[in-house]
């Protein structure tokens, strides 16, 4: 279908349950080499839950977090260690944390996934530290981009 301005519909690409598998398995793989447990979770361009896995003694409490954080980088594009500075008091984001229902999230873990410069799914990682939880993530991103790049995944 051709796109133009006065286009009832638009196609959105999302990405699939098979890619978010794929960021999962190696999300893993990277949480037991830092021996981490991990929450993961995977959304689609919708920011809704595409795929969730939770190892072995990850914490309970941490399962929304991370749900949370991939819906906030899906939702807004960027990755949630970006906003904790600019979320402080007397900055210019203090509060958005409380925006979207509490589910914003503004700790590192949170990352988008864009192949070819558009945003497809975010990954969302919770039970270690912010900086454990990003590489964590940024496994799972890098596992699809490698997927995409060598043409397991198009």
């Amino acid at each position: 279908m051709e796109q133009s301005n006065n286009s009832a519909v638009q196609a959105v690409p999302h990405l699939t349950l098979y890619a978010a598998q794929v960021a999962s398995a190696a999300a893993v793989t990277k949480a037991q080499q830092i021996q981490v447990p991990e929450n993961i979770a995977i959304v689609d361009t919708s920011a809704r839950l595409l795929h969730f896995q939770r190892m072995p003694g990850a914490k309970y409490a941490s399962i929304d977090i991370a749900i949370n954080k991939a819906f906030t980088a899906a939702a807004f594009g960027l990755p949630t260690h970006v906003y904790g500075e600019q979320a402080k008091p007397g900055m210019p984001l203090f509060g958005i944390n409380n925006s979207n229902e509490g589910k914003f999230m503004i700790i590192g873990g949170g990352l988008p996934i864009e192949i070819d410069g558009q945003l497809v799914g975010a990954i969302g990682c919770s039970t270690g530290t912010p900086e454990e939880d990003r590489k964590v993530a940024k496994a799972g991103v890098d596992a699809v981009l490698e997927s995409v790049k060598v043409g397991k995944l198009q």
